[in-house]
């Protein structure tokens, strides 16, 4: 790990050199990315000034994916720093995922020169529909045009980032721009954070529902994030719990009347219809949580930071525009401490969830001994939980590993396989500035390991605190369930040329454990994560078995891959 040395501060003279003072200046601390011609003003300058870490990423998609992580578990601002054309083209994949998350990512890229940009006129590097593509992937885009417009273009991407609903947003900065020379000399200030405010009459209204309501339930998504402390007495006071993969932890995982994300089970769906209202709070009934929008609900109310949200998926009594934790605590205002709800409804949940949970570990056969193990560490040790789209993740991790709180969870929400090596640094840089920097734990198979596999060596550069449990059943496992029950067993194109990865290992200097026997998973995870930096732990899946019953994808109804 390589930190540059900060020299004597200096007014700055360019506009990579105030661009560089301004991120720090915002509380910027790490800076994901790979260095170009295009971005090298901007870079030289962070590495001149001295008060921001640059991770430098083997490729840009690799660098978004961490700096999505970081930003997830950091609960702040991730950067992400990636030159022009091709280079910004390698994000989209994980600023894809930014967006479907709702990750608070600001995305520096860069443009040619401003009297080639937008022209066709074939500099190099030049995508003359860069713009459109960045619209695309983003919440909002930026270009700062000349000097003077410096900071007030960066103070507003920031903010579009952080505001409600929040997002990744791209910004534009040409390179001639970065070698402008600084107009003025003010400071960029605190960007606002921008919340939409509830109605008091509706949240009136919606107060009077649930105190007619005998069997209500609250279903919480990734936008209920930061709303804890109220969610959680809106249970404790008499109101059900449920939530998305992405909202888990808003209610305590191992609160008695939480279902937690076992969601779209039998007896999650049984419970539903004994249930007279359900308020959504910041989820959009994500298909493959809902089996495409087929599941039956209870009537619903929903509370969303984005108000074109409402009924889309599912029809609505009510649409609550509102910030989340602003709207449940005056909601909770307006009721009494105790609910006159049925006081039978949070002990069927906890069946309900127990039962879900006995199935799902039947299910597992031999792997038990892994779901169990990380159970027993990831939430009393307030690890951060970080998973790639892998039959494991979708058998229990995105459900059973319990997480001590919600920034502690991250998952490629929108499906992409191959972003968990990548996630798991972002993860494990941003644990660093929480007490105690608990090492990340990642979840990763093999097909996904080979997408991003080039950002091992980075985590070894970088010394990131983090331990990948790599299940290696040299295919794409799920993609072979599936030919199996559905293409009568013809297994194309899924099975897999795995490295050897201790030889890979040993080329990178990373530390290398293999689990071939079931009964040592548990010791083996343990010493991975008493020793320091970051480790990977293979689970030879072929020498140990598959599963009970074989994962085939998402249940019917819902449509693409189970994540």
């Amino acid at each position: 790990m390589v930190i540059a040395q900060p020299v004597t501060p200096a007014e700055p003279e360019f506009v990579g050199d105030l661009i560089a003072e301004a991120l720090a200046d915002l509380g910027v601390s790490t800076l994901f990315g790979v260095i170009s011609i295009h971005n090298m003003p901007i870079l030289d300058a962070i590495a001149r000034q001295g008060r921001i870490r640059f991770v430098p990423a083997r490729g840009e998609a690799g660098a978004m994916n961490m700096a999505d992580a970081y930003a997830r578990v950091s609960g702040g601002l991730g950067v992400v720093m990636t030159s022009t054309g091709t280079a910004a083209g390698y994000a989209a994949g994980g600023q894809v995922e930014a967006l479907t998350a709702g990750s608070r990512v600001l995305h520096l890229t860069t443009q040619v020169d401003t009297k080639f940009a937008d022209r066709d006129r074939a500099p190099i590097h030049d995508v003359p529909t860069q713009r459109e593509m960045l619209k695309g992937i983003s919440k909002a885009v930026f270009r700062i045009w000349d000097n003077h417009a410096a900071l007030g273009t960066l103070k507003a991407a920031v903010s579009a980032a952080l505001s409600a609903p929040s997002g990744p947003v791209s910004i534009e900065v040409p390179v001639d721009v970065q070698r402008m020379p600084v107009a003025g000399r003010a400071k960029i200030g605190k960007p606002a954070v921008v919340k939409p405010i509830a109605d008091q009459s509706e949240i009136e209204a919606l107060a009077a529902r649930i105190l007619t309501a005998k069997r209500p339930l609250i279903w919480l998504g990734g936008g209920a994030k930061g709303a804890e402390a109220a969610a959680t007495a809106l249970v404790n006071r008499g109101i059900g719990a449920v939530t998305s993969t992405n909202g888990r932890g808003v209610v305590p995982e191992d609160h008695p009347a939480t279902l937690g994300a076992f969601n779209m089970t039998p007896h999650a769906i049984r419970l539903y219809q004994t249930c007279d209202l359900m308020v959504v709070v910041g989820s959009r009934l994500r298909g493959n949580e809902t089996k495409d929008n087929a599941m039956p609900l209870p009537p619903i109310c929903q509370i969303d930071a984005e108000a074109s949200q409402g009924g889309r998926n599912y029809p609505v009594d009510m649409m609550i525009h509102g910030d989340a934790a602003d709207t449940l605590q005056r909601l909770l205002a307006l009721l009494p401490e105790k609910l006159d709800t049925d006081p039978n409804l949070a002990h069927e949940i906890a069946v309900a969830r127990a039962t879900a949970e006995g199935e799902m570990r039947a299910m597992l056969g031999p792997y038990r001994t892994v779901a169990d193990a990380l159970q027993e560490r990831v939430l009393p040790g307030r690890h951060p939980w970080v998973r790639d789209v892998t039959i494991t993740n979708s058998t229990f991790g995105n459900r059973y590993v319990q997480i001590a709180e919600p920034r502690l969870g991250v998952h490629a929400l929108g499906g992409g396989i191959g972003q968990g090596i990548a996630m798991g640094i972002g993860a494990a840089l941003a644990s660093l500035e929480h007490p105690g920097a608990p090492k990340a734990i990642t979840l990763v198979g093999d097909g996904g390991a080979m997408l991003g596999i080039a950002e091992l060596i980075t985590a070894v550069q970088e010394e990131a605190p983090l331990v990948y449990v790599l299940m290696n059943d040299a295919a794409y496992g799920v993609i072979q369930n599936i030919q199996d029950a559905q293409y009568g067993s013809r297994r194309h194109y899924s099975a897999l040329n795995t490295p050897d990865f201790g030889k890979l290992c040993e080329a990178v200097n990373m530390p290398h454990m293999l689990v071939s026997e079931i009964e040592d998973f548990a010791a083996a995870l343990d010493a991975a994560i008493a020793r320091p930096g970051p480790v990977v732990l293979e689970v030879d899946m072929c020498a140990i078995g598959p599963y009970a019953q074989s994962f085939a994808g998402p249940p019917a109804g819902a449509a693409g891959k189970a994540v």
